[in-house]
């Protein structure tokens, strides 16, 4: 018995790999599976329009899994019949004025540095393929391979998915504690039952460091970065953009973008909170995010809102993900993914699931491992799995 603690994008995706393969798996969520950062995202696939000059160790796992995603896109529609929307418009990052023109420029050549497929455009150009955009847009890079999907459709899909492959899923529970024989783990306890387990996987995303029973050493630090997001309803016959449009922000909304879904959706994103837990709405985050989508894109003014919402990123000490086996013989995680859940689920589904099915760390994600955040004096020799490249899918 393989248990995951966590039923969002990553947790579900490990979950289907290992029953496809006819593991005994059983996922276990504190609510409702694909309700909480999954469904709060909004499924843009843009390693390349988010490249940061910090993260460059994560841009190799990220264009990575975002050759993964046409395939694992199409697996889902094979086995439940869900379609997720990947569109491949492309992403647009606007600048609005000569500062943000500068910022750009030196954005694009750092993208260039990097050896990224982006190109540059002048604001007319920008406008000819998005005619709705502000007439102050002065230039822009495109991304053409930073495509998107509807991060709900996929929830829905995973969810199926992993029942159908013979998955057991049990929403609406805590966990008490990981049990622990030594430096094993042995399962988890819910109230008075105990389920045994040869593995145990940490997928909580932002809850995943307060799971009952994790020894401190092997403790995520992961913590909740709050999101409020809002969307807007564009006609159905007249979409204002087809492309990710990503624009300046200011300093509770870093920057803002509009991710166009193929129900007419637009969805608008996102502010950066340190706030915990909190996920309530307020006046000041949803005013910031209004005013910045509607400097870029005017033609949201009339727009009816639908809805509204805040989500939590699950958010490590280095902004990367927490991949792999631990210090504690079959504990592992798959946390802490940031704003990149979306992204990099394919590819976190299939290195997780090999490392539990073969003992074998993939080396893509070998920077990933929890041992980075131990001090130097903490030895790390239990993590002694075979590294080897990931394997192509079967």
């Amino acid at each position: 018995m393989i248990v995951i603690v966590g039923g969002g994008i990553c947790g579900l995706g490990i979950g289907w790999r290992l029953a496809q393969a006819g593991q005994d798996v059983c996922v276990i969520d504190r609510g409702e599976a694909n309700k909480a950062a999954t469904w709060a995202a909004a499924g843009m696939l843009a390693p390349q329009a988010e490249a940061e000059h910090a993260e460059e160790a994560l841009l190799p796992l990220a264009l990575e899994s975002r050759a993964m995603w046409v395939d694992f896109a199409g697996d889902l529609l094979t086995a439940t019949g869900i379609d997720v929307d990947y569109r491949a418009e492309g992403t647009l990052v606007v600048a609005l004025d000569r500062d943000d023109r500068e910022y750009l420029e030196h954005r694009y050549s750092y993208f260039r540095e990097l050896g990224l497929g982006v190109e540059w455009l002048s604001g007319y150009e920008a406008r000819q393929k998005e005619p709705f955009l502000a007439r102050a847009v002065t230039g822009a890079i495109f991304s053409p391979l930073d495509h998107q999907v509807d991060n709900r459709r996929v929830g829905d899909a995973l969810k199926d998915a992993y029942l159908q492959a013979g998955g057991t899923l049990r929403e609406h529970t805590e966990i008490d504690e990981i049990l622990l024989q030594g430096d094993h783990v042995t399962g988890v306890r819910i109230g008075a039952e105990e389920i045994a387990a040869e593995a145990v996987v940490v997928a909580a995303g932002a809850w995943s460091r307060n799971i009952p029973g994790l020894p401190e050493h092997v403790r995520p630090p992961v913590r909740p970065l709050k999101g409020q997001m809002v969307a807007v309803q564009m006609p159905s016959d007249a979409p204002l953009i087809q492309h990710v449009v990503w624009g300046p922000g200011n300093s509770i909304v870093p920057s803002i973008y509009l991710a166009p879904k193929g129900d007419g959706r637009l969805i608008i994103g996102a502010t950066v909170e340190e706030m915990g837990f909190d996920t309530e709405l307020t006046a000041g985050g949803l005013f910031e995010l209004l005013r910045s989508a509607w400097e870029a894109l005017p033609g949201i003014y009339d727009l009816p809102v639908v809805e509204s919402w805040a989500g939590l990123r699950p958010a490590s000490r280095d902004d990367a993900p927490i991949l792999g086996p631990t210090a504690i013989d079959g504990l592992v995680m798959a946390t802490g993914h940031h704003r990149n859940g979306i992204l990099l689920a394919p590819i976190t589904a299939r290195a997780v699931s090999d490392y539990l099915l073969t003992g074998r760390v993939a080396s893509i994600i070998q920077p990933f491992l929890l041992e980075r955040f131990a001090p130097a004096s903490v030895p790390s020799d239990r993590i002694g799995a075979v590294v080897e490249p990931l394997r192509e899918a079967t």
